[in-house]
């Protein structure tokens, strides 16, 4: 990607505004998972150690925009930042318009915190007008929220056009690295795991993959509909009839390996029991819900001589125990596996974070919709205005 970086800008003195994704989940009044902000502590530590004026600004939840509510108010992310940092975060809630030059005085080293950017009228519009009052904000603007780099808004995409300057943070270079990694420049062999409950929802994804990898491993609702391609009955499982001849089409563009066994059941419930079936004796009112343990041993061989593995969702329904052996041996061999790998979507980091793999893994995406997108070969709104702004110098 050619963006400038904000490791390579002298920041001290600047007034540096960047965007995160700090949209955690909130109860109670405070944060109940900060993953996403230990993430963003670095960018923000050294921002504040090369002496810049940091302003953050994310958005959160889903308010009615331009009606600013306490239930979406980043005040518990202030203070569970300040808690992570060793120090006071204040949060600013005027800092559009004539008063923000009071509010927003800082010394070098500070770091402020900006109120929900949804709480703004013409955010997500990618509003102009919005977009030029945050890039007055700021000498340097750095976008490092991946998770947000797929939609055009006026704090993600707007701000970049208008800014003095406009660079990538370390976070975003660091997905961006790892992506390219993965998918311009992977090594081979390249397996690719692609998990869901439906073929409509990943048929981009699986088409842009099938020309880039060598093995493509379909899981979950996914793998049932190439099942059914392949001839066998899949029962009462979720699956997608009508998507059966794009299903076999790509598997006459790549190397899909079908399970040679499954796990069934007759009810989808935590207490349902599970048995072991050879993929061709499911029986009418049974549904697959895991792929059967040959299968996954054969997939976990697979995956130990694997160059490159990008993993985007589990191949059963590992939520209930039963059903989640398979995913667990993926999730082990990934983690065992010499090559460098990637994943990214909320399934699959809940499944690394069961598994306790999340150290063993080259790197974890922090963007769901922005990842897939990444993978579909789309190009991000986000990134391109970094990349314009690169242009202009």
């Amino acid at each position: 990607m050619n963006v400038k970086k904000m490791t390579d800008l002298p920041l001290e003195g600047q007034r540096v505004l960047i965007r995160e994704d700090l949209n955690v989940p909130i109860k109670h009044g405070r944060v109940s998972s900060d993953a996403r902000l230990r993430a963003a502590l670095p960018t923000i530590q050294a921002a504040a150690k090369a002496g810049a004026k940091v302003m953050l600004m994310s958005h959160l939840g889903r308010p009615t925009e331009g009606e600013p509510a306490e239930e979406f108010s980043l005040a518990p992310v202030a203070e569970h930042l300040g808690e992570l940092l060793g120090r006071s975060v204040p949060l600013i809630k005027a800092y559009l318009g004539e008063t923000a030059g009071e509010t927003l005085d800082l010394a070098n080293g500070d770091v402020v915190l900006l109120e929900n950017v949804r709480f703004n009228s013409g955010e997500k519009k990618d509003d102009e007008q919005l977009a030029k009052q945050y890039a007055a904000l700021c000498d340097i603007f750095v976008m490092d929220a991946f998770g947000t780099a797929h939609r055009a808004q006026a704090s993600t995409h707007g701000v970049a056009r208008f800014a003095p300057s406009a660079c990538a943070g370390p976070l975003l270079a660091q997905e961006l690295d790892a992506l390219e990694k993965a998918l311009a420049h992977p090594a081979r062999p390249m397996a690719a795991i692609v998990g869901g409950s439906k073929v409509s929802t990943k048929l981009d994804v699986l088409t842009a993959l099938a020309d880039k990898c060598d093995q493509l491993i379909v899981g979950g609702g996914i793998a049932n509909t190439f099942i059914a391609a392949a001839g066998y009955n899949v029962g009462k499982s979720l699956h997608e009839a009508d998507l059966v001849g794009q299903a076999k089409a790509l598997m006459e563009k790549v190397s899909i390996p079908l399970p040679t066994d499954v796990v069934v059941a007759t009810e989808f419930s935590e207490s349902a029991k599970a048995v072991v079936k050879p993929v061709d004796q499911v029986a009418d009112n049974e549904m697959i819900l895991d792929i059967g343990p040959d299968t996954a041993a054969h997939l976990a061989s697979m995956l130990k001589d694997a160059g490159t593995i990008l993993w985007n969702g589990p191949v059963g329904v590992f939520e209930i125990d039963q059903f989640g052996k398979g995913t667990q041996v993926i999730a082990q061999a990934i983690a065992d596996s010499a090559g460098f790998s990637i994943a990214g979507g909320g399934d699959t980091l809940a499944a690394i974070d069961k598994y306790a793999i999340a150290d063993r893994v080259s790197y974890i995406s922090t963007g769901g919709g922005a990842f897939l997108e990444y993978v579909e070969g789309k190009q991000l709104p986000a990134v391109a205005a970094l990349e314009a702004a690169a242009k202009r110098g």
